[in-house]
């Protein structure tokens, strides 16, 4: 056994046993999750590029993980074809594992992908720091090895992480569809791509800096992706202005968690970082026409300023811990878009809805 250290840009401190890689120093901006299963969806989805993931459920790896399987160019039982965290905190770390679909234990899975990880760790006290005073840059620290500075400390918000989990070519899946949604890949997750497959529509998936409008690709709607990293980084690229040229021709234009950050900026709204971010499975969400309260799936750091919308559109979705805004969509154009993951994976498909509405409006 290897012990490590947890130490945060606080200075705080945490001693534990190291799992998965632990032949160098690893850092990124410390966050939680409260999901209570799926760290295979979880560790592969691309929004947590750059983040250092606190697992809040006390047992982690007691099923092991599965074998990827390709089906229609997706990777089946994982998000991505990677895992995304930078490193994986828990509390109680199961060395051995049972499931009648695991090939390996989540360590070995790590080590593979150069991932460290450390249990041991008062993970309350931990997520009751973060939530109390906000996510904060972090490192882990092997045994042997040593720290590094305060400011050396790498911070996704600082940079755009778009080109590390985007695709380079474009890609075509269900080219017999009777729609044709172009998909942006942000850091798309593969159940998004399922999802809108299941609905037979045509899926063609860009690079997420693709001039799609300025192309000769003919399609009926465009979808912006989740994806990590901060929003407001992306303001002066060539994404908002192609999303721009979309709203300027009226086509639909939908999103799901970046993507309704990305729709807002577009449209002139702003966003800011939540303290401590909404992640896991059950978060509350509450559709502020019909008052029905969801539970979801969440993965963000970033919300949409209320403040800052345009009086055309309106709140979709309101998140019922925070208040928070959850989805918006305009009064009279087909742009809409939500904040949480109705693809779940890990997590409730109560929201699954939303891709029946997505497939009506193109």
């Amino acid at each position: 056994m290897t012990k490590a250290q947890l130490i945060l840009k606080d200075g705080t401190t945490l001693t534990g046993t190291g799992f998965g890689y632990l032949d160098e120093v690893i850092s990124g901006e410390v966050v939680f999750n409260t999901g209570m299963v799926g760290y295979p969806e979880s560790l592969t989805d691309p929004s947590y590029r750059g983040q250092i993931l606190v697992v809040t459920f006390p047992l982690v790896g007691n099923y092991g993980v599965p074998a990827p399987e390709m089906i229609d160019n997706l990777i089946q039982n994982f998000e991505s074809n990677e895992v995304q965290i930078k490193g994986l905190v828990v509390s109680d770390y199961s060395w051995s594992y049972n499931h009648h679909e695991a090939k390996k234990s989540l360590s070995d899975w790590l080590k593979e992908h150069k991932i460290p990880g450390i249990s041991g760790i008062d993970t309350r006290m931990l997520t009751k720091l973060l939530r109390d005073g906000g996510s904060q840059l972090g490192q882990i620290v092997p045994d042997g090895l040593n720290p590094v500075s305060a400011s050396e400390l790498y911070d996704p918000n600082q940079v755009n992480l778009l080109d590390e989990v985007s695709i380079k070519e474009p890609i075509t899946y269900n080219p017999t569809g009777t729609k044709t949604m172009l998909a942006v890949d942000c850091g798309m997750k593969d159940n998004i791509i399922r999802s809108l497959i299941k609905r037979n529509i045509k899926v063609i998936r860009v690079p997420w800096n693709y001039p799609f409008m300025d192309s000769d690709l003919k399609f009926d709607a465009v979808f912006l992706s989740n994806g990590p990293g901060d929003p407001e980084v992306l303001a002066k690229t060539i994404l908002l202005e192609q999303i721009k040229k979309a709203m300027d021709k009226k086509l639909p234009v939908l999103g799901i968690c970046l993507g309704n950050q990305l729709i807002a900026l577009a449209s002139g709204a702003k966003t800011y970082k939540l303290p401590f971010g909404h992640r896991g499975q059950n978060q509350p969400c509450i559709d502020t026409k019909t008052e029905k309260c969801y539970m979801t799936s969440q993965n963000h750091g970033y919300a949409v300023d209320e403040k800052t919308l345009s009086p055309d559109w309106e709140v979709w979705f309101r998140n019922g811990n925070d208040n928070s805004i959850e989805g918006i969509r305009h009064k009279t154009l087909p742009f809409m878009s939500v904040q949480f993951h109705p693809e779940s994976c890990p997590g409730p498909n109560d929201t699954n809805y939303l891709f029946d509405l997505y497939a009506e409006i193109i």
